[in-house]
C-alpha cells in the first residue's frame, strides 16, 4: 500500500509538469504572434478616410424669355343659341327639318296652316283694287275738269292708301305663317309636330350656331389691370384629345360677379368641324406678363427652408467638384417653373437632380448635364 501510494504521487507530479510546460510554449507561441502583428502594422500604409461622393444631374443656366401666365377655367358657348317661335296660331301642317339637320338662313322650318289668312288677304286685295281705282279715276275727275267735290277726292285717296296698308300687313302674315330660321345653324331640338296647335311666341324648336364657338372665363379681381382686349389667350379642351387652341380676348367684362369676385372674359375661336360643342369645359391661360432675359429654373429643384428658397449649384473647389448652396428670392410662375429674381446667375450648373441628398460642401459626380 505505501509503494503504492508513492506511485501515484509520481504520477501526479508528472502531469502537473507536462500541462506547465504545454502552457509555457503556448504562451511563448501567443507573444510571438502579438509581435508578428504589431510589427506588420508599424509597416503598413495608413488607411485614408471615407468620402462620400453623390451622383448628380445638372443644367446649365440660360437667359430666356419667361411668360407669365393666368390659369382659368372656362366654359364654351354656342355663338348663337335661340328658341325659334311662331308668330302666327295655328296648326302645324309640315315640318321641314327634324333634329339634327343643318340650314341655312332663310330656310323653312315648319309650315302653319295659312287658309284662313289666304282668304284674308284674298279679300284684301280685290278691296285695295277697288280703292285704288277708285282714287285714280276721281283724281282724274278733280284735276283735270274740276268734277266732284274735293272731300270726295281726298276721300278716295285715303281710303286706296288705307287698304293697300291692309293688304300689305296681311301678306306678311301669311308669309309668317312659314317658320324660316333666322341664320344658319343645326336644329338641335324640336318642341312640335305635325298636328300640333301653336300661338304666337311658342317655341318650335331650338337652332344653334356653332361656327364660331365662344369661350367664357372668370378672372378674378385681382388681375383687373393685367386683362385687356386683344390679349392672348390659349384654350386647351382636355375632351378633345388635348386641343389647343390659341386665340385674342374680344371682350373683357366691365363690372364684378359679387358672388365670385371675378369678372367676365369671352374668346372666339374657330369652329369648322362643330368638334368644339357648347358647355365643355376647357382650361385657359391668359398671358400677365412677358419677362426678358429672365433666368428660369423647376419648381422641383427649390428645396424650402426656415426663412425662404435655396438650391445647390455644382462648383470646382481645389480641384474637386463640389455642391454649393445658394439662397434664391422668387419671381413669377407659370406651371412647374419659376424665375430667380436673385441667387443664380447665367453660366451656373443648377442640380435638378440629387439636391435633396446633398449638402454645403458635399463632393458630387455629374452624371447628366442638360440645359
Amino acid at each position: 500500500m505505501a509503494s503504492s501510494g508513492r506511485l501515484m504521487g509520481t504520477i501526479g507530479e508528472f502531469i502537473n509538469m507536462k500541462t506547465m510546460a504545454r502552457g509555457t510554449v503556448l504562451l511563448m507561441g501567443l507573444l510571438a504572434l502579438a509581435g508578428c502583428g504589431l510589427a506588420e502594422a508599424d509597416d503598413a500604409p495608413a488607411r485614408e478616410e471615407f468620402v462620400r461622393i453623390i451622383n448628380v444631374e445638372v443644367s446649365a443656366i440660360v437667359a430666356e424669355t419667361f411668360v407669365e401666365e393666368i390659369r382659368l377655367t372656362s366654359v364654351a358657348m354656342a355663338n348663337r343659341d335661340i328658341m325659334v317661335a311662331a308668330e302666327e296660331s295655328g296648326v302645324i301642317r309640315e315640318l321641314y327639318v327634324d333634329r339634327g339637320d343643318w340650314v341655312s338662313a332663310g330656310d323653312p322650318i315648319a309650315k302653319i296652316d295659312d287658309r284662313l289668312l289666304a282668304a284674308q288677304v284674298d279679300q284684301a286685295r280685290a278691296a285695295a283694287e277697288l280703292a285704288q281705282q277708285t282714287w285714280e279715276r276721281r283724281e282724274r275727275l278733280w284735276e283735270e275738269d274740276r268734277v266732284g267735290s274735293e272731300i270726295a277726292y281726298l276721300e278716295a285717296k285715303f281710303a286706296a292708301q288705307q287698304t293697300a296698308a291692309i293688304l300689305s300687313g296681311l301678306e306678311q302674315r301669311l308669309a309668317r305663317t312659314v317658320v324660316r330660321a333666322p341664320f344658319g345653324g343645326v336644329m338641335d331640338e324640336r318642341h312640335v309636330d305635325v298636328g300640333s296647335m301653336v300661338n304666337p311666341g311658342e317655341s318650335i324648336g331650338r337652332l344653334v350656331d356653332l361656327d364660331p364657338i365662344k369661350v367664357f372665363a372668370g378672372v378674378p379681381e385681382r388681375y383687373a389691370q393685367d386683362i385687356e382686349v386683344g390679349g392672348l389667350a390659349q384654350i386647351r379642351f382636355e375632351a378633345l384629345g388635348d386641343l389647343t387652341v390659341e386665340a385674342p380676348i374680344r371682350y373683357v367684362g366691365s363690372t364684378v360677379n359679387p358672388s365670385n369676385r371675378t369678372f367676365p372674359i369671352e374668346v372666339e375661336l374657330p369652329n369648322p368641324n362643330h368638334d368644339i360643342k357648347p358647355q365643355m369645359v376647357a382650361n385657359m391661360a391668359v398671358t400677365r406678363r412677358r419677362v426678358a432675359n429672365a433666368i428660369v429654373v423647376p419648381q422641383d429643384a427649390l428645396i424650402r427652408v426656415e426663412d425662404g428658397y435655396v438650391v445647390f449649384v455644382v462648383v470646382e473647389q481645389g480641384g474637386e467638384t463640389e455642391a454649393e448652396v445658394r439662397p434664391v428670392e422668387l419671381g413669377p410662375t407659370r406651371r412647374n417653373l419659376v424665375v430667380i429674381e436673385s441667387g443664380l446667375k447665367v453660366g451656373d450648373r443648377l442640380v435638378v437632380v440629387g439636391q435633396k441628398s446633398v449638402s454645403n460642401g458635399d463632393r458630387v459626380r455629374v452624371v447628366g448635364e442638360g440645359e
